[in-house]
């Protein structure tokens, strides 16, 4: 397949999986079977739904799926996968039971460890985040878009978005996971930014707002796993960010033994 049908493939394959997700979202009626996993963390209807689409598109083609709702190959087998698909059906589920809209859907391809294309999808607000790095295609980009009632995308804008004067220094951090550590990291921001400003928003919506150029920085100082930021971390290289290991500051890497994130921080390179 070329990076223009791979390409094309995961942006319908995240808005067709937003449309199941809205299907159990707009029906509070309805039976959401809301389970707990092993980790305690929720697992409903509209997870297993949108995984069970993704994996319709994307099981065609040549490369293997990582998804949090699917099978976990051992380590044994995942590491002679060269490219490999990492997907988070339904990225923030605790916002999608709080019904605040801040769930995305996340898809991202991986080239030996690296994220080299992502798709994010955010259902309530109908708008498309998407990224690639120079290895998917000629030259690194990212852009958003909004999704017309066809699946036509309307009023693209290639990202980062224009320059905001007067925006105040901008960290973004999670609406449900502020841990001590990141409010730490903020109260140290404050020595060179005095007029920090803290914005905080659900799921992958956080490096998307790094990407875009709305924050200018986003600790995350608190578990995750691959799945959660790999297609993120394609949108932010293709605007110019970088997400590296908070410890080390080397770039964040995928498909290892261990699919937990290091503790990592989004930024733009030279504005801090």
């Amino acid at each position: 397949m070329t990076s223009e049908s791979l390409l094309q493939t995961t942006l319908t394959a995240a808005v067709e999986a937003g449309n199941e997700i809205m299907k159990v979202y707009t029906s509070p009626e309805a039976d959401w079977e809301v389970e707990r996993k092993a980790d305690n963390s929720p697992l409903t209807l509209a997870d297993r739904k949108a995984h069970a689409v993704i994996a319709d598109f994307l099981n065609p083609t040549p490369y293997p799926l990582l998804s949090e709702e699917g099978q976990h190959d051992d380590y044994a087998l995942r590491r002679d996968w060269e490219r490999l698909w990492i997907v988070d059906p339904l990225d923030g589920t605790k916002e999608f039971l709080k019904r605040n809209g801040e769930f995305t859907v996340n898809i991202a391809l991986v080239e030996r460890g690296v994220p080299v294309m992502g798709v994010i999808y955010v259902p309530v607000a109908r708008v498309l985040y998407w990224g690639h790095t120079a290895a998917f295609a000629d030259g690194a980009a990212a852009w958003r878009a909004e999704v017309g009632a066809e699946g036509n995308l309307l009023r693209q804008v290639r990202l980062p978005l224009a320059d905001q004067p007067g925006r105040p220094y901008t960290v973004v951090a999670s609406r449900s996971h502020l841990s001590a550590e990141t409010q730490a990291f903020v109260d140290g921001v404050r020595a060179s930014h005095p007029d920090v400003e803290l914005h905080s928003a659900g799921s992958s919506l956080k490096i998307c707002l790094v990407a875009e150029g709305r924050a200018d920085i986003y600790p995350r100082l608190a578990p995750t796993m691959e799945w959660d930021t790999a297609a993120g971390h394609a949108i932010a290289l293709g605007a110019g960010c970088e997400v590296v290991d908070a410890a080390t500051g080397r770039a964040v890497v995928y498909n290892k033994p261990d699919l937990h994130n290091p503790f990592f921080i989004v930024r733009r390179p030279g504005n801090d």
